[in-house]
């Protein structure tokens, strides 16, 4: 294992970066007879970036794939959109079953493994939490009392949920709850942008969600990998030393830093602990290398809440997968 960084034989927006240097020069990618394409725009609560390299018609069209893939999984995810099928899910779950789309049912079904793997700690029932900390509303500057927190706990718990596999329905047992995908949807939508790219016969580039990454097989012309900064934990406008140097895989990263509210003068990050109904404050972040962003997604959250433990059983379970515990130097 390695701290500081340890490699491990929310996702945070930016906590990830691609290190110029790993990137062609123009005169390697125009020798190779490809054009670079980039492509950046709003969603989902953050930025996205495409950069691909390919033959100009195939990159300009991936780029147009994959954002309508973003923007399908937003209209179907989005919290605030009260014609999304999560919030139509949110809204009646809790007085009959909700029949769910094949793509809903494969993110719920996603979300519950990571329940059953984390013991509970990645857990998409917290959204009440979420409310009384003010991370979707100003709080104020007072904090929760333990009898809020004990009340809204209430509402906590995928256990508290009925899944109905062959008809794909849901139903909450206790009023109020509510689903938040934010921390697997990212992933999600990551891997089926990524798949679209490959369709349109892209093989080089990057798709970049809010520092969730997935890096497609084929390196950028005239470079072996793609090289991949990890942010300081302690200060987001520095990187860590020895960049990752990958290819063909996902990467995403948690930390409580990026992202986070600001009660009484203290600060709270974003990554809530559903079993103690408290925010994480920590030092460190974790980064997770997976063959899917949606593993690498949840994972990260998962390892960040759990720690060095879970993330050696993640290793040890899903092939192909590296957990990073970083500290700051």
């Amino acid at each position: 294992m390695m701290t500081a960084r340890t490699r491990l034989g929310l996702a945070g927006a930016l906590l990830l970066v691609l290190v110029a240097a790993g990137f062609a020069s123009a005169f390697a990618v125009q020798r190779a007879g490809l054009k670079k394409l980039e492509h950046s725009f709003p969603t989902m609560g953050t930025g996205a970036a495409f950069t691909f390299w390919g033959a100009p018609e195939k990159a300009e069209l991936a780029a147009k794939n994959g954002r309508a893939e973003f923007d399908r999984v937003v209209r179907a995810c989005n919290l605030y959109d009260p014609e999304s099928e999560l919030a139509k899910l949110n809204r009646s779950a809790a007085e009959a079953p909700f029949g769910c789309s094949d793509e809903l049912w494969v993110l719920l079904s996603e979300a519950r493994q990571a329940y059953e793997f984390s013991g509970g700690a990645f857990d998409i029932t917290a959204k009440p939490l979420m409310d009384l900390w003010g991370f979707y509303r100003r709080r104020g500057d007072s904090l929760p009392s333990e009898a809020e927190i004990a009340e809204a706990k209430k509402r906590v718990g995928l256990d508290k949920v009925v899944f109905d596999d062959e008809k794909q329905t849901v139903k909450f047992t206790v009023p109020g709850m509510a689903f938040d995908l934010g921390g697997i949807a990212k992933g999600y939508a990551v891997d089926q942008a990524a798949e679209a790219a490959l369709q349109a016969g892209i093989r080089r580039g990057v798709i970049d969600l809010g520092g969730n990454l997935r890096l497609l097989p084929e390196p950028p012309p005239g470079k072996p990998f793609y090289r991949v900064g990890i942010r300081n934990p302690k200060n987001r406008d520095e990187l860590l030393p020895e960049p990752l140097e990958l290819r063909n895989a996902s990467v995403s990263t948690s930390g409580d830093y990026e992202r986070y509210v600001t009660i009484g003068k203290q600060r709270y990050g974003h990554i809530m602990n559903p079993k103690t109904g408290l925010p994480t404050q920590a030092d460190y972040s974790v980064t997770v290398i997976a063959p899917s962003a949606m593993l690498a997604d949840w994972l990260s959250t998962s390892v960040f809440l759990e720690g060095e433990e879970l993330g050696e059983r993640a290793e040890r379970e899903f092939p192909g997968v590296q957990v990073i515990f970083s500290t700051a130097p």
